[in-house]
């Protein structure tokens, strides 16, 4: 356990020296261009995200992501105008988008790396407070050409630092293993299932969220993409869905107790900063410390924002919870896919 320990805090740290180059940069570009706190905020995001999935990716798939992320990078801004402007439409399109990355898989190992990467900006839109600020503050945020840039930063920050990771340091990238590609006897295909389980638990809280939430609808919109995603059955989902919520609640009261001290500008980022290097360590232990992490860095960003993390507290959680429920639900009761029994996986691979 220690070794395992000892390698997840390395890679946190790689992961982390990339984050902070690109915070840096965009700190820079944000000051220099005139640029409103999101565009620092995406970079950041889409740098914590992009980080993960490029960690053992080879050339074919760095280029691929630099294709990809600015161009989606850039139409996820031009959404996080229409859902501003036209709420329901724009959710409908955020829906659509997410649906679709999830249902490409069914081609394969290339069109599942698209796929995420095409929902890294999708997520982040969730994390930048952006569609949900006031209409007046709307002509600040970062623009869509600008949201290219911060792709291409963010891109070139991971690629930079994984690379001189991979030469200089202890231990190179380490893939896992892939089991032999099966195909599957349900029908619909399980990436069928697993998209409209993804349209129906977000559009649900889309919904929900803007009914019960007002301004604050991402939170059950972001856990039901997060409980949904990666659905590996019933189980599984539930799993998920319990571990962000319970994360989610820890996270919450954490925050709320920073809050209460009353840590605030450079220092609030500080530990913004050092609870997210903590979560990134302590995320393939269980998934719990990192929903626990991230829900605690959300809330201090929010609260730089303006937002008070002491009211928000049952909002918040209430959003967490209604996503979760939601999620679970589609998964459970709507094309559930169903992971083969242990007889059937042993035999498997055996054969």
């Amino acid at each position: 356990m220690s070794d395992k320990l000892i390698r997840n805090a390395y890679e946190s740290a790689v992961t982390m020296t990339a984050v902070l180059l690109a915070w840096s940069i965009a700190l820079w570009l944000e000051g220099a261009a005139g640029l409103h706190t999101d565009s620092v905020v995406l970079a950041v995001v889409l740098t914590v995200t992009l980080a993960r999935t490029q960690r053992t990716a080879d050339r074919r798939g760095r280029l691929t992501a630099l294709a990809l992320l600015p161009a989606v990078a850039a139409l996820c801004a031009l959404v996080g105008r229409l859902i501003a402007a036209h709420y329901w439409l724009g959710a409908a399109v955020f829906t659509a988008g997410l649906s679709l990355a999830v249902w490409i898989r069914r081609y394969g190992p290339a069109a599942t790396r698209a796929g995420t990467l095409i929902t890294l900006p999708l997520v982040a839109l969730l994390v930048v407070p952006g569609p949900a600020l006031p209409p007046g503050a709307q002509h600040a945020l970062v623009n869509w050409a600008w949201s290219a840039l911060i792709g291409v930063l963010a891109w070139s920050c991971v690629c930079l630092v994984q690379t001189l990771a991979d030469t200089y340091g202890p231990w190179p990238a380490e893939a896992e293993p892939a089991g032999p590609r099966r195909v599957s006897r349900l029908r619909p295909r399980p990436s069928t299932r697993m998209a409209v389980q993804m349209a129906v638990g977000v559009a649900a809280s889309f919904a929900l969220g803007r009914l019960l939430y007002g301004e604050h609808w991402p939170w059950p919109v972001l856990t039901a993409y997060v409980v949904v995603s990666g659905n590996r059955g019933r189980t599984d989902v539930l799993r998920k869905g319990v571990e962000r919520l319970l994360g989610a609640c820890a996270g919450t009261l954490l925050a709320t107790g920073v809050a209460a001290a009353g840590l605030s500008g450079r220092t609030a980022v500080a530990v913004m900063f050092a609870v997210l290097a903590v979560a990134l360590w302590l995320r393939p232990l269980d998934y719990a410390y990192w929903a626990a992490g991230m829900t605690t860095a959300l809330s201090l960003l929010l609260g730089w924002f303006g937002q008070d993390a002491e009211g928000l507290l049952p909002t918040r959680l209430g959003g967490i919870a209604v996503g979760a429920v939601l999620s679970v639900g589609a998964s459970w009761y709507l094309l559930p896919v169903q992971r083969p029994s242990w007889r059937r996986r042993t035999t498997e691979r055996v054969a």
